[in-house]
């Protein structure tokens, strides 16, 4: 299956890309070619221009503080492992306290090394990462894999805080919702959203060997599905067809 995720928030779509980049990031600074330590750097900027939004260290450790107070409301409910609740409960607070440590915003010591801000500076300009133009980066390029992944380590470290916050808050936000087998008539579906409840995410896992393509919308009352297809030539175009596939809606 598929998974496309939809957010309902501003909030929520900045947790997303975050999510997206710090999971890149994981990936590349774990291989060992140059390429891919150069693109983990790319990434590392992308995450800092994400992050420089004033108020997103104070948004992430409100919803932190927000879901344990929530969770603190289910002591006592004999359904409920208390043990498996207090370890929810220590992940909130380890997150809130390492990233409440943090002066400024994530990677803003970064920010400091010159090294880094010069590589930082030419990385949107075509080809401006030469050798020609960058020739302390070209050298580090030509470090030992081992030495390269330290400086990566390093780097990403000041990152960490924010990264498991995010990634933690978005696990618990996924775990609210129960999926629903529901079926798109002639391409369309639609679904009215009950009243007094505020959804934060709508998740669709559709069957690939349909070879169809969702296009999400919606707001705090309704939500609607019209189903794509891509043409060779790259358009997108409405299917008449009927479909099934799996929606999840988390609040």
């Amino acid at each position: 299956m598929i998974l496309y995720e939809y957010p309902f928030n501003e909030r929520l779509r900045t947790y997303l890309r975050l999510e997206q980049l710090f999971r890149r990031l994981g990936e590349l600074a774990s291989r060992s070619h140059p390429l891919d330590h150069h693109y983990a750097l790319v990434t590392i900027f992308e995450v800092m221009d994400v992050a420089a939004r004033a108020d997103l260290k104070a948004d992430v450790l409100k919803d932190l503080e927000k879901h344990k107070h929530q969770l603190e409301g289910f002591r006592g409910n004999p359904s409920i492992s208390e043990a498996a609740l207090n370890g929810v409960i220590g992940q909130l607070d380890q997150c809130f306290s390492a990233l409440n440590s943090q002066s400024g915003k994530a990677g803003q010591t970064l920010t400091e090394n010159e090294w880094l801000m010069s590589i930082r500076s030419r990385v949107g300009i075509p080809g401006g990462t030469c050798g020609f133009d960058l020739p302390a980066y070209y050298a580090w390029q030509h470090l030992p894999a081992p030495q390269r992944q330290h400086d990566l380590d390093r780097w990403t470290a000041n990152l960490a805080p924010l990264a498991e916050a995010i990634l933690l808050l978005l696990r618990l936000l996924r775990d609210t919702g129960t999926p629903q087998k529901v079926a798109a008539e002639r391409g369309q579906f639609q679904q009215n959203l009950p009243q007094g409840r505020t959804f934060q995410l709508l998740r669709l896992a559709i069957d690939p060997a349909l070879q169809l393509i969702p296009e999400i919308s919606g707001n705090r009352l309704i939500v609607s599905v019209r189903l794509m297809r891509q043409e060779e030539s790259g358009r997108l175009v409405p299917t008449s067809e009927d479909a099934a596939f799996e929606l999840t809606l988390c609040a």
